[in-house]
């Protein structure tokens, strides 16, 4: 039975595999989807289509051969004109959502000084002291706490860069901040 089950996921994860590379598409493969649009791009424009740049001034076809298809397109106005434009995404893990909410005993819980990410167990402590003037230490323990919920790494997609055209001409394009880490 295991080897059964050990040789299913070993062809799944071929197949997953072969998908996920399949799918990578390289400058090289997209001047070879379009030759006649590289062809004609000047000796400065098909240099920094090779590098995956971009400049002012060039073409839809030159951005699509430089940094491949959009993930969307949005219609706009500029100037009086109509402008198309194309927004990329990339993906990145981290963990992207802050700690969760404190609460508990003088407001230090879940991810505050005694929480479970960074002093221990799933509960902590804090220090009091007391009216004689002597420092108590206070322990407690949250039964509802869950780790895997709250300390996760998310994996999350964000807009990466724009180009904006006008009358198939790039007018403006921007790379956007990746999303902070807490």
């Amino acid at each position: 039975m295991k080897r059964l089950f050990s040789s299913r996921a070993l062809i799944a994860l071929t197949v997953l595999g072969a998908l996920l590379l399949g799918s990578c598409e390289t400058t090289q493969d997209r001047i070879a989807q379009r030759p006649a649009a590289y062809n004609a791009l000047s000796a400065r424009d098909k240099d920094l289509v090779q590098r995956g740049e971009i400049r002012e001034g060039m073409s839809q076809d030159a951005v699509y051969i430089a940094w491949g298809a959009p993930n969307q397109r949005g219609p706009g106005r500029h100037r009086g004109s109509s402008t198309e434009t194309w927004i990329y995404f990339n993906t990145t893990a981290g963990d992207y959502y802050p700690p969760p909410f404190a609460y508990g005993y003088g407001g230090f819980g879940y991810g505050g000084f005694g929480g479970y990410g960074r002093f221990g167990g799933y509960g902590g402590s804090f220090l009091h002291r007391h009216r004689s003037g002597r420092l108590h230490r206070h322990v407690y323990y949250d039964p509802f706490y869950d780790p895997w919920f709250y300390r996760r790494t998310s994996v999350i997609s964000y807009p990466d860069r724009t180009v904006s055209f006008q009358n198939g001409r790039v007018i403006a394009f921007q790379f956007l901040p990746a999303p902070r880490v807490f």
